[in-house]
């Protein structure tokens, strides 16, 4: 699939596009360039459309522009029996029968084989500002970004990093922010808009223990910032030398995020392995980024010991297992304990469309 990676249609008017199912995320953005548009969806890596869509991937603009389920339109598929449907049309919205999109969107290849995807695209900002600010809490930075979405600020983006994922970073990138847990965030909009998305963002950062809110419109400054945060993951695995990752992900309703992370937080003080926390505060999901010793399988029975507790915990918050990893093989169980029932019912789907168990078979629930 990584062959098809052709644009095939951009409708300016329409704020939308379809693509060949191979185009990567910033090859689509370098394209779009031109036209005044953007497609805002940002997992970090720059990942197929087709997997994105597949994976029903989100990330750090997921904030203010939704993920892969908000942004896809429509899909080209080929179904385990060899027919190529396509799942909707080009309109904003439909009630024609069921949501043949949704349904395959986060299906893990398990139930089609996506082609083609047309896509809801952005106008390109007229200012971007980037911003920084350290708390002495997690409490405070969360309530943070709770106040700027009460309040109906358009945060672009905004980013959790704890304190020793603030370590990683510094180490990492070069960096100097304090070692305390940070938020970054992303303003978009016209000059006079940032400006007082800034002003009101940083009073509510004051108001929360905040310290120095430092902001720019460098697109350098931007850049390193971003840099910084997409690299997280290689920046926690080389706290420790010879390392490798391993990562979990859970989402909460964003009230009970800040008490989720303090749990978590006094897990990982109990653990012997470095880990750090990062996450995309304004939707209530966070990453944990354990880095184990290849060469001490015992030290996988702590992990799992501690992804236990923290899957445990979300969905006792009324979470998810995952917001964004998805289930694969790894939370699988988890799945069950979250949905029950609900299960029973995917097998059912998987089965009326792939009988034969032919795509992706073993991923998501066993049949």
């Amino acid at each position: 699939l990584s062959e098809m990676n052709q644009i095939l249609e951009v409708n300016a008017e329409d704020l939308d596009c379809t693509v060949q199912a191979g185009v990567r995320r910033e090859e689509l953005n370098a394209w779009l360039r031109d036209t005044g548009l953007f497609f805002p969806i940002d997992p970090g890596a720059n990942a197929t459309i087709g997997g994105m869509a597949s994976t029903r991937a989100s990330g750090t603009n997921a904030v203010r522009y939704g993920t892969m389920r908000e942004a896809v339109l429509s899909l080209r598929v080929v179904t385990p029996d060899g027919r190529d449907i396509r799942t909707s049309r080009r309109a904003r919205k439909s009630a024609a029968g069921y949501d043949l999109t949704r349904l395959l969107i986060g299906s893990e290849g398990t139930l089609g084989i996506i082609t083609e995807v047309t896509l809801r695209l952005h106008g390109i900002p007229e200012v971007i500002s980037s911003a920084v600010c350290a708390f002495e809490t997690i409490g405070g930075a969360v309530d943070t970004v709770v106040q700027a979405i009460q309040l109906g600020i358009p945060l672009a983006r905004v980013e959790i990093l704890d304190d020793m994922q603030i370590r990683a970073v510094n180490r990492w990138s070069k960096l100097d922010y304090p070692e305390l847990t940070t938020l970054f965030f992303e303003f978009h909009g016209s000059p006079n808009h940032v400006e007082e998305q800034v002003a009101m963002t940083r009073e509510l950062a004051g108001g929360n223990g905040g310290g120095d809110f430092t902001w720019s419109n460098l697109p350098e400054e931007r850049t390193k910032l971003w840099k910084a945060r997409h690299e997280a993951y290689y920046a926690a695995v080389n706290l420790r030398a010879g390392a490798v990752g391993w990562a979990t992900d859970v989402c909460v309703p964003i009230s009970r995020l800040a008490e989720c992370i303090v749990e978590t937080k006094k897990d990982l003080a109990t653990c012997s392995i470095p880990g750090t926390i990062v996450g995309h505060v304004g939707d209530g999901n966070f990453h944990v980024i354990l880095s184990i010793d290849p060469n001490a399988p015992e030290e996988m029975a702590e992990v799992e010991a501690i992804n236990h507790r923290i899957v445990r915990r979300a969905l006792e918050m009324d979470g998810t297992c995952t917001g964004e990893h998805g289930i694969g093989l790894g939370k699988q169980d988890w799945l069950i304990e979250e949905l029950g029932d609900a299960v029973d019912l995917m097998r059912q789907i998987k089965v009326a469309l792939d009988p034969k168990d032919l795509f992706n078979p073993g991923k998501i629930f066993q049949l």
